[in-house]
């Protein structure tokens, strides 16, 4: 398991939401960040929240605050849809481990961020959002290493484990997560981490690149395969990562692991890549679905993996599914489709 970082939550209670929350200084955490600074997400997965988490965070999103996190715990205790429901519109992003951002400014033991390598309008850093200060590394060795070759974790969620003979696991973490390659050992890699050294993963899990250059094409049948392997896992408002997607954070990643960076949410991306006519569409293109009859802003988009089909992340109350693009709710508000794998 991951070294102990000890929190301490002082709560003042208000039905489910916690009032105040505030966390112990520990030895790991930045002691102040600055305004243009860079940091390293020192988590397997940090949520970004539209504000500092003082006034509008719940006792059961505890997991996702901490250092260590426990995503699946976190998920798991929002098993009532409206529970998970509630996330809507409080959270901005996610950033999987490992990831860089550029500091906005801080306020306690919070931060506001911009991650990059999501683009959005909002920011040209990258997304912004609010996370614990806890989450973050100024270590600067990932920096260092810029240059060398690294693995993406290919699987859902693989284990970072503390030694070559993989007895100890320190860290489980998401699909698309790239860290530097330290020595390929054949059926294991040693990697390095923001703030923890070198860890071990299993060749299995991962794929290996020289450069970002090496990422294999992205035709249509790699995307959807690559989408399948999500197929069932629950909805997350704002997720990016093997532990939870939204609508947007799904399309966004498939892509993002062959290379292909698109905007983070789903109205940019439809204004982005290739215009497509709707009786155009291919496998691998991006479907969009707008209020107003398709008319108005668009609040969703999935994938078209053929035969009249799509996959998407739907919502709060359902998993990641392959339905019919002609589905009552969907159909009536499509609104476009944008081509971003090179034909």
């Amino acid at each position: 398991m991951k070294k102990t970082k000890k929190w301490v939550l002082s709560l003042c209670v208000t039905g489910t939401l916690l009032s105040t929350m505030s966390f112990q200084a520990f030895a790991n955490s930045p002691e102040e960040l600055h305004p243009g600074e860079t940091a390293y997400v020192d988590v397997s997965v940090s949520t970004q929240w539209t504000t500092n988490g003082r006034l509008q965070v719940r006792d059961i999103d505890a997991p996702s605050l901490s250092n260590p996190v426990d995503p699946w715990k976190w998920s798991a205790n929002m098993q009532d849809s409206e529970v998970r429901r509630w996330l809507t519109g409080k959270l901005e992003t996610q950033a999987v481990y490992g990831s860089k951002v550029v500091i906005l400014q801080e306020v306690g033991d919070w931060v506001q961020v911009a991650v990059e390598g999501q683009p959005t309008p909002r920011n040209p850093l990258g997304y912004p959002g609010w996370m614990p200060k806890r989450q973050l590394t100024t270590d600067d060795r990932l920096e260092n290493l810029n240059d060398a070759p690294f693995i993406m974790v290919s699987s859902p969620t693989a284990w970072l484990y503390d030694g070559k003979a993989l007895h100890h696991q320190f860290m489980e973490v998401s699909f698309n997560t790239r860290l530097p390659v330290i020595k390929d050992f054949g059926n294991v890699v040693m990697v390095a981490t923001p703030d923890d050294g070198n860890k071990f993963i299993k060749k299995e899990d991962v794929a290996i690149y020289q450069n970002e250059n090496e990422f294999p094409d992205a035709t249509p049948e790699e995307l959807i395969k690559t989408a399948k392997k999500f197929l069932g896992l629950r909805y997350l408002w704002a997720g990016v990562s093997g532990f939870g997607f939204d609508c947007s954070g799904f399309t966004y990643t498939i892509y993002k692991s062959y290379g292909i960076t698109i905007p983070r949410d789903s109205g940019p991306q439809s204004k982005n890549g290739k215009v497509v006519n709707k009786d155009e569409i291919q496998p691998g293109d991006l479907l969009f679905f707008a209020s107003n009859n398709g008319t108005g802003s668009v609040h969703h988009v999935s994938m078209y993996i053929g035969d009249g089909l799509m996959i998407h992340a739907p919502n709060a109350s359902k998993n990641v599914e392959i339905i019919p693009l002609n589905t009552s709710g969907y159909i009536e508000e499509f609104s476009g489709a944008r081509r971003y794998w090179a034909e």
